[in-house]
């Protein structure tokens, strides 16, 4: 598919599916074309001129999802994809999308939370699905008139996951009510326009807790399946469709990542927390890691400009670079007069902090248990594999039969958990049994862009996860107990530097030292002649002298 890069004439295509699945962009690039040139092209068929918020998402070779880098070559990033296929989708969600000022980019987040419900991402209660529901019904249908909208007319759109008959007829009425503060108004949304009735669904949307909300599968340090969310407001983390915690952006002091481990840094007032969650590959976890980072920054620097490189941080994430590229909130927030600029020295005082806690390699912390139940992680066991718990993650509210769904449900259906589905086995023996009609966990599932190879390398880490937890249970607790030696910075670097220089030691005695007939060529090299006779010579002299001293 791909030709010579030196001719300046090729002309690659692309296909990039909009928020609407039925829509879709025929586009070309140069091989010489970065990311931004493709974004703004799209934003420019769209009529978006509030592009910030937005993204290019594409699936590589192995099944992984990236965001396409506006400051890399496009060519660079998608080499190995035939046909190259992107995704246009939100990337960071605006805390108010009411304050947004165009109304096609409201719009646009309109999409892609009605797509978020949809699949099972946006999680509320009965009762928000149906207005929600219905909000959309009134979007696209309008006023609801007898005439027109006969029979059961929502069940011919999909709006849920899991769209039940009680939740239907509720979407129904609601379609049929008047809004509240008209003559009759029962709380409904007949008489609301198009703009007023997308409003209040970005209104009630946005309030949600998995608004803004792309959950990643992972395990916390007892094996235990939850997900993780990284939004506006910092780290979410939900065990089943529940949330179990939330830590925000002014409490995470560095993120980093080792092997399968993705590491979040926080700093409380009276202790400092390390917390370690295992995802299923490492190259999930650097997916986590960036969107981690690149979400931070967005929402917490004051200028682009203080943003600098930031490194994975651990032994096993050298080499994985990330520099933030394009405006953060603040500056799109003070562009457009919503909020009064900062001088220099405060946005300095700032911004310093958050630049040193995201690119300096994290510190151990003392191993400890927090006030809400994750145990610290020290160093040596970031890339260990993480003990199955007696109680597997146990899913959000209860529920009885698809007629008395309580919102839980609505979350259930054959595209949850597929990613997990395939290691469920491993699970139920260690797991309690779970009441009937409960509702299955949180989805993470999008079948335009995921791909089947990501529950590979889950099953690994589920299978990981289970055998340490029956051999956790076959020593006692004492075995649990023993913590292995907390890693040394010092003492890694100190081996690490001996060894070097003793490999360095070798090969130059192995060079000067030897007559081997493959190394003649290159010892008579002029610079390796003055290397010899101005470095090694004298110190092979000085410890020959030294060593005669001593005996």
């Amino acid at each position: 598919m791909f030709k010579s890069r030196g001719d300046s004439n090729i002309v690659y295509k692309c296909t990039v599916r909009l928020l609407e699945d039925t829509e879709i962009l025929e586009c070309e690039f140069h091989p010489s074309y970065k990311g931004k040139f493709l974004l703004e092209h799209v934003c420019q068929q769209l009529n978006l001129t509030e592009t910030d918020y937005f993204g290019l998402r594409y699936v590589d070779a192995g099944g992984q999802r990236h965001w396409l880098h506006l400051a890399k070559l496009i060519l660079k990033q998608v080499k190995d994809a035939s046909p190259i296929l992107f995704s246009f989708r939100v990337k960071f969600y605006p805390p108010n999308p009411l304050l947004l000022k165009e109304d096609v980019t409201r719009f646009q987040i309109y999409l892609q939370l009605k797509r978020d419900l949809l699949h099972g991402r946006l999680y509320c209660t009965a009762n928000e699905a149906a207005m929600l529901g219905a909000l959309i019904i009134q979007i696209e249908l309008g006023d609801y008139d007898p005439n027109i909208h006969v029979g059961n007319y929502v069940t011919e759109m999909r709006l849920l996951l899991r769209q039940t008959d009680a939740i239907e007829g509720r979407i129904q009425e609601l379609h049929r009510e008047p809004v509240e503060g008209t003559p009759g108004g029962t709380g409904g949304v007949k008489g609301l326009s198009t703009q007023e009735a997308e409003r209040s669904f970005l209104k009630i949307a946005c309030q949600l807790d998995t608004y803004g909300v792309d959950p990643h599968p992972v395990k916390d340090h007892r094996g235990n399946q939850l997900y993780l969310g990284i939004n506006h407001g910092g780290i979410l983390t939900f065990q089943g469709s529940r949330k179990t915690h939330h830590f925000k952006w002014s409490e995470v002091h560095k993120i980093n990542f080792e092997g399968r481990m993705f590491i979040v840094h926080l700093n409380y007032p009276e202790k400092k927390h390390t917390v370690g969650f295992k995802c299923p590959s490492g190259a999930s976890c650097r997916h986590v890691w960036c969107c981690a980072i690149e979400q931070m920054l967005f929402f917490t620097l004051a200028s682009s400009s203080d943003a600098c490189v930031y490194s994975g941080g651990g032994l096993f994430s050298w080499g994985t670079k990330f520099k933030y590229v394009g405006r953060t909130e603040r500056e799109i927030l003070e562009r457009d007069g919503l909020l009064a600029p900062r001088d220099s020295q405060e946005e300095g005082s700032s911004t310093g902090g958050r630049r040193k806690a995201s690119s300096v390699p994290a510190t151990p912390s003392t191993p400890m248990t927090g006030d809400f139940g994750y145990s610290s992680l020290p160093r040596s066991t970031h890339s260990a594999p993480l003990e199955e718990s007696g109680a597997g993650g146990a899913g959000g509210g209860g529920g009885g039969g698809e007629d008395a769904c309580d919102g839980g449900c609505l979350l259930a259906g054959p595209a949850v958990d597929i990613a997990l589905a395939c290691c469920d086995h491993l699970r139920a023996v260690a797991e309690e049994p779970k009441t009937a009609g409960a509702c299955t966990e949180f989805s993470t599932r999008d079948p335009f862009e995921h791909s089947s190879t990501e529950s590979g390398g889950t099953l690994g880490g589920a299978m990981g996860g289970a055998l340490g937890g029956g051999l956790g249970g076959a020593l006692g607790d004492d075995w649990r107990l023993a913590a292995p030696r907390p890693f040394s910075p010092a003492r890694a670097f100190a081996a690490a530097f001996a060894l070097v220089w003793l490999a360095l030691a070798a090969a130059a005695v192995l060079l000067f030292e030897t007559d081997w007939p493959p190394l003649r060529a290159l010892k008579r090299q002029p610079d390796l002649l003055a290397l010899k006779h101005h470095y090694y010579a004298p110190l092979r002299d000085y410890f020959k002298r030294k060593l005669l001293e001593l005996f």
